[in-house]
């Protein structure tokens, strides 16, 4: 069975719709693999977001390995998480021994792995914009979105590397930020600047809002799809870069198609 790692700080309700997906889609046989285990860089007590999320794994059945990213800093007197990368990667990664899996998925895993655990998996990392788009957490993806007045954004997963969000893109999916209701909201804010619009209105600007909105609809069945893709062996990760079965190096896929005509099938059921 092909076995899939996953990384999460467990931070929302978005951490565990993904999760809820994944499990959901490998218990009706969409996805054949399994899920070998959850790894969370938050332990219980820290957060009450969190602790929902550890909650719901082990709900699952699924195996739990935490590790305090922030306790660890404080153990070994760093002055952030940054300083000591390396030696929290080495620890996470003896934890995680025994393990062995296909494919390590982060999912709203909020660290930048270091050179040694990106040599140890394979993985791959949820971003929530298009190849080349802008850097970041969700949040700052749509302020520079809305800075740029960009017409289109999107969802990928692509390969991680230290370099944050600069691995190779693996498969993408876009969709449009302008046009019905977006117009209306663009309207809103037209002619003020990127931080009034964030001092007053903040991440209750309705434009803000429907961007999130719609791409959080894209980013679950991103994932799916692109597990299903790795477990039946349609891409694969050799030397870093992204091949086909045959072992071809292969560009970014679109999924965008495959991912409208699911939405249009939720909404019409």
């Amino acid at each position: 069975m092909y076995k899939i790692g996953w990384f999460s700080t467990g931070r929302g309700a978005g951490s565990r719709a993904l999760l809820t997906t994944i499990h959901q889609s490998i218990a009706r046989g969409e996805i054949r693999a399994d899920l070998a285990f959850v790894f969370c860089n938050r332990e219980r007590g820290q957060t009450p977001e969190t602790d929902s999320f550890l909650d719901l794994v082990e709900s699952f059945g699924i195996p739990l390995v935490c590790l305090s990213s922030g306790k660890f800093k404080q153990k070994v007197g760093a002055a952030s998480i940054e300083v000591c990368r390396l030696d929290y990667d080495r620890e996470a990664m003896k934890l995680l021994e025994g393990f062995d899996p296909d494919l390590c998925v982060l999912a709203g895993y909020m660290l930048v792995i270091g050179k040694e655990m990106c040599r140890r998996y394979n993985m791959v990392n949820l971003h929530p914009a298009l190849p080349g788009g802008p850097a970041g957490t969700w949040r700052e993806v749509i302020w520079q979105l809305i800075k740029e007045k960009a017409q289109e954004t999107g969802a990928m997963m692509h390969l991680v590397t230290p370099e944050l969000d600069k691995g190779p893109p693996v498969t993408y999916c876009r969709f449009p930020i302008s046009g019905g209701s977006f117009d209306r909201y663009w309207k809103q804010i037209e002619g003020l600047s990127i931080d009034r619009v964030k001092s007053h209105q903040g991440e209750s600007n309705l434009l803000f809002r429907l961007i999130r909105e719609e791409g959080v609809k894209r980013e679950q069945p991103l994932i799916a799809a692109t597990i299903r893709a790795f477990s039946e062996g349609r891409v694969r990760i050799r030397d870093g870069k992204p091949v086909d079965a045959e072992g071809n190096m292969v560009g970014a896929c679109s999924l965008t198609d495959e991912i409208e005509e699911l939405l249009k099938k939720t909404r019409s059921a």
